[in-house]
């Protein structure tokens, strides 16, 4: 009887108080499939992708973040990475950089430039030089293989003043998964990218990194309706003074129907792909990602102006009377038109 009381007790405490080390633990990197972990320094971007026991590190957090990276990386039994990226040169993309490459060999370090008025960035061109390798500068459509999957820099494909706009953009696929890495790249960015590749390109995905940590200059609704994506992770820090995630993109966001991912309240986010299937596992079990309702079709439905031969998102201030609409299926339908889009609703 007594046994029997201890189990019910032992029962109940863990119903109350759930176990939560394989939640807190990150899960290996698998032998098959595709992982990309989505790791939480806080106010800054970083992202380790596995695949075929071949890494790759996509941007470092800041110079404050070096030694969190490094060990997150000998954690998982990295010993060697294919290739480093560094989105571009602002400190929270870059700064971490350094300290990775002064502790794991690398075979290729990618950067939208060669220098940049910065120590961070310095040492980062100078823990390459160590290993004997200087910075490649990618030209868009640049393809390269990290074990199964392909790797496209798509961007930027103009020089920009705005260094947010050099953001290397990347199109991970493996299988029928794909996935999109886009930096701090804001929204003349994305549109002059979008027009670069034309209107055949493929830019659907399953998964997108949020651009900016989901600032109002990025995501612009044009870019989302091309890749409209299932899945949305956004890097960002909890109170942070900017104001991120900012409420315009999350709410196209989530017009989209895209499930949104923030690592301010999941921490760690990790996704496994076996080329068909995705699934999402996170550091935190007492929180949960933000279930989007399916996005209505009508919803994407836009409007043009009869008058002035510009369309709108059903929801602009300058929606047009009844009488003056044009009805269009999707943003090709109205270009193709001869209809161009509002300078607000439709950025």
């Amino acid at each position: 009887m007594r046994k029997l009381l201890l189990y019910l007790l032992a029962t109940l405490l863990s119903l109350l108080f759930p176990s939560t080390e394989n939640q807190h633990t990150p899960p290996a990197f698998a032998d098959t499939g595709l992982t990309v972990h989505f790791i939480d320094v806080g106010q800054a971007d970083c992202a380790l992708v596995g695949c075929g026991g071949e890494y790759m590190l996509i941007d470092g957090g800041n110079v404050d973040d070096g030694r969190l990276v490094v060990s997150y990386l000998k954690q998982m039994g990295v010993e060697r990475l294919s290739c480093v990226v560094c989105s571009h040169a602002h400190e929270d993309h870059a700064g971490g950089l350094s300290a990775v490459l002064a502790v794991f060999d690398t075979e290729q370090v990618y950067a939208p430039v060669e220098e940049a008025p910065a120590d961070y960035f310095d040492d980062l061109v100078r823990y390459a030089g160590k290993q004997g390798l200087a910075i490649t500068v990618p030209e868009p459509g640049h393809r390269f293989f990290l074990g199964d999957a392909a790797v496209t820099v798509l961007g930027p494909t103009r020089d920009y003043e705005e260094a947010n706009n050099t953001s290397l953009i990347l199109k991970l696929c493996y299988g029928e998964s794909d996935f999109l890495f886009t930096g701090d790249m804001e929204i003349p960015g994305e549109s002059d990218l979008l027009d670069h590749w034309g209107p055949d390109f493929d830019w659907n995905v399953e998964v997108l990194k949020v651009g900016h940590h989901g600032s109002e200059t990025s995501t612009g609704y044009r870019f989302l309706y091309e890749t409209n994506p299932d899945y949305a992770v956004i890097s960002v820090e909890r109170g942070n003074p900017y104001g991120h995630p900012h409420q315009e993109p999350l709410s196209r966001l989530r017009d989209a129907g895209a499930i949104l991912f923030r690592t301010d309240r999941l921490g760690h986010i990790y996704a496994h792909t076996d080329g068909s299937t995705i699934t999402f596992s996170w550091e935190n079990p007492y929180a949960e990602p933000e279930d989007a309702i399916p996005a209505d079709p009508a919803m994407k439905r836009l409007y043009g102006n009869k008058k002035t031969l510009k369309f709108h998102r059903h929801t602009c201030s300058s929606l047009p009377s009844e009488k003056n609409q044009v009805e269009f299926t999707d943003y090709d339908d109205a270009i193709a038109a001869g209809y161009s889009p509002c300078g607000s609703c439709m950025e």
